[in-house]
Formats: structure tokens, sequence, C-alpha cells
């Protein structure tokens, strides 16, 4: 066996995975069951959004390390799901390193999603949650053609522009051009509620949720990045459309305001998060069951808040559900808990706390600015703890089953001590 190259095809998979939308502990866990297998005395693993690690004795005591750079990340959930079945037969059958680096440029190598398919993909899901946030037809035909304007702009700016910041900064000022416009020409009537729908598009909260539960897990460097490159993102989002609004002055807003309709609630979240999943790249039935999460997320939410009217109770408590979910759909397609999960729970992200946060800020309205900015942290930090709590609760029922849930450094160094 020529180990140098097999760590290098454990690397691919690992940078595969990272690349695809992967989190931080599914990789490191990924990598450490293939290092397991293939009876390394010793393998070390370190990962955070732009750098892999890792470090192995083979069994005939020669030490190697290999180090991977990571320049961009994106969701690309369909090759995340074969790269996850890869590490499993890995895991299972111990290939040789030519059929490890064979298999996992076969699936680098797949043919992407149809660019039409994504197209509609992101005008369902733009349109969805503009209706989703109390917008009326006149809005969600405004956020379709927003919507459209993402979709062919954002494919040219991102073979030009890796900064997200700058990415976001320049769609939202654009998006809330064209919506203002668009209402001021009386198309659409309500600016604040359809740029909001479209904030979804490009809103990176789940990025900082992971953040904070690696975090919370002492996973300190990974989960910081994460922030902080989340944080990027929103910056640039709240920017674009600030200047957008210090340009046109006097965009009118009536503040956070749902669909009156429970049912158009649930109809439109629904269809916007299939729309979001297929965007994600998820196919086949994922994508159905995807938008049945996002359905039973958002009623739980809205049962739980009128029982007791606390956002973050209620964020908890849904977020709970949608991990659970995610958790017992990822044993049932034997397909990684990330696809289901997060489309699933975009219904509780805080994209309009952001919108609104940015808008009170322009019109010096701090108190408001105030107001959204407290909801906005206290939701992350709702569905973060969700998280957590279901995952503790998984490793328990896992390890009362004798399996292992999340493999780490301190599985190995157990393992070794046995």
């Amino acid at each position: 066996m020529n180990y140098d190259r097999l760590v290098q095809g454990i690397l691919n998979i690992g940078e595969g995975l990272l690349k695809c939308g992967a989190e931080i502990f599914r990789v490191e866990d990924s990598l450490y069951r293939m290092c397991k297998s293939y009876e390394f005395l010793r393998y070390d693993v370190f990962v955070t959004q732009s750098n892999i690690q890792i470090t192995v004795e083979t069994p005939e005591g020669q030490i190697l390390t290999q180090i991977r750079n990571i320049e961009s990340t994106s969701a690309d959930f369909d090759k995340l799901n074969h790269l996850n079945n890869l590490s499993r037969y890995v895991c299972s059958h111990k290939p040789d390193e030519k059929e490890v680096i064979r298999r996992c440029e076969k699936i680098m190598q797949k043919k992407d999603q149809s660019e039409i398919i994504t197209a509609v993909a992101e005008l369902v899901a733009g349109t969805g949650f503009a209706v989703f946030f109390g917008g009326d037809f006149q809005d969600a035909v405004v956020a379709c053609i927003v919507s459209l304007m993402i979709v062919l702009v954002g494919k040219w700016l991102s073979k030009r522009e890796n900064n997200l910041m700058i990415y976001n900064l320049i769609l939202a000022f654009l998006s809330e051009v064209v919506i203002v416009v668009s209402v001021r020409a009386g198309i659409g009537h309500h600016p604040d509620r359809i740029m909001i729908g479209i904030v979804m598009l490009l809103v990176s909260a789940l990025g900082t949720i992971n953040g904070m539960r690696d975090v919370m897990q002492r996973n300190f460097i990974s989960g910081s990045l994460e922030v902080m490159n989340s944080l990027l993102g929103a910056f640039g989002i709240a920017s674009g459309i600030a200047l957008a609004i210090l340009l046109f002055k006097d965009v009118s807003s009536e503040g956070f305001i749902m669909n009156a309709n429970v049912a158009a609630q649930l109809i439109s979240c629904t269809i916007g998060c299939t729309g979001l999943a297929s965007w994600f790249r998820i196919r086949g039935k994922k994508v159905l069951y995807s938008g049945i999460g996002a359905f039973f997320t958002w009623g739980i939410y809205l049962i739980v808040y009128e029982l007791y009217p606390s956002n973050f109770l209620a964020v908890v408590v849904s977020s709970c559900f949608v991990a659970g979910f995610a958790f017992v759909m990822s044993r049932v397609s034997r397909a990684p808990s990330t696809i289901f999960l997060t489309a699933a729970v975009f219904p509780l992200m805080p994209g309009a706390r952001l919108y609104y946060l940015m808008y009170g800020i322009v019109s010096r309205d701090f108190q408001m600015a105030a107001e959204h900015a407290l909801v906005l942290v206290e939701t992350c930090l709702g569905i973060a703890f969700g998280f957590i709590i279901v995952d503790v609760i998984s490793r328990s029922i896992m390890r009362t089953l004798g399996k292992e849930y999340h493999m780490g450094k301190e599985s190995t160094i157990i393992k070794k001590g046995e």
C-alpha cells in the first residue's frame, strides 16, 4: 500500500466534503473513521473552513503529514451525499489508494445540476419567502423578477468575486434598487417584505449557528472562523441594503409582519424551502422530505408560540424537532443529516431581523435596530441550543446501541487505551 497516496485520497474526500457544504465536525468524523479503518497506529486530524491537516503513523512506523488549503466552499448536497457514501465504502471495504482517488475524482467531476433547475429553484425560494413574510401577489411578482436577476447576476459575479461580503453587498444593493424602482412604478406594494424574501437567498445565518455549535462543543478555532465568515456575509447584505436605502431615501417600511393567514405561512414556507433544497442540489425524494420538514418546523413554532409567547422557547423547540427530523431521515435515507437540516430550518432563519436592523440604523430609529438585533441573536442562540440538545440525545442513544456517533481525537485515545 502506498500510504502517501492513500492519505492523499482520504484528504481528497475530506476536501470534497468541506467544499460541498459539510459541517466541520462531519468532515473530522469522516476523516477519523477512514484513518481508523486502515489501522494506522496514530492519526490526528485538524479541520477549519480553509484548512485540513492530517498526520498519521503507518503500521510500519512511518510518520506522514499532509495539508490542504480550501479557498472556497458552496452547497452541493448531491455531491456531499455521494462523498459521504464513499467514506462509508472506504471504511467498510478498505480499497487501495488508486481506487480511493479514482472514486473521489469521479464524484467531483459529476455533471452539475441543470442551470434551468437551479434558476427555477431560486425563483421559487425567493417568491415563496416574500409571501411568507406578508407580501401580496404583486410583491410575489417583484420577488420573482429580483430572484431572476440574482440568478443571472450571481452567476456572472461568482466567477469574478470570491469575497462573500462583496458578493452579498453587490447582490443586496442591486436587489433593493430593483425592488424600490418596481414599487415606485406601481408593480409591488411592500418593498421591505419583498426584500426580506430575497435576503433569505443570501443570508448566511446557518453558518453562524453552526459556528456557535462548534464553539459550544469547544471547537473554538473552527467555530469562531465560521461565525466571523457568516458575519462578514451578513454585513455585506446589510451594507448593500443600507446603500440602496440611502440612495433612494424615504423607503417605506411597515415593520416586521408575517403573512396574516397561517395556512399561507405554512404553504409558502414549504414552497420556499423546497426551492432552497433544489437550489442546494438536493435531489430526488430528499427535496420533498426537506419541504415536509420545513412545514412541520414552522407549524411547531406557531403552536409553541401560541401556548407560550416566547420567541426563544419556540425557536428552541422547533429547532429540536428539525434536528431530530434530520437525524431520523439521515438513518432512513443513509444520507448526511445536513441535507435534511439545512433547508428545513430556514423558516426560523432571522433574515427579516437583519433587514430591519439595518433599516433602523439607516433611518436613525436605534430603538428598532436594537430590538431586532436582540431578537436576531436570540434566534441564532435558540437554534444552536436546539441542535445541541438533539446532538446530546442522539449521542446517548447511539452509545446505548453500542455505536459510535461522532468520532474524534478522544475516541482514538480511548481505543488505544483499551
